[in-house]
């Protein structure tokens, strides 16, 4: 979910999946799925949420390597 700043802790939660629609973008907790807990499409900014995860940083590819 790189790039949207203003998602608050979204933004580098693992459970953040970016939705695509005609005109506009959502953000879904993919947590809201399966725990009712968590809504699906949560207001934001979100500055706290028990279930945040940092993502895994992303792996380096053979472009990154000199």
């Amino acid at each position: 979910v790189a790039g949207l700043s203003s998602v608050g802790l979204c933004e580098t939660c693992r459970h953040a999946r970016v939705v695509e629609g005609v005109r506009s973008h959502f953000l879904m907790c993919t947590r809201g799925l399966t725990e009712p807990v968590y809504p699906k499409y949560p207001v934001l900014p979100v500055r706290v949420c028990p279930g945040y995860e940092p993502a895994a940083p992303p792996r380096p590819t053979a472009e990154d390597t000199p």
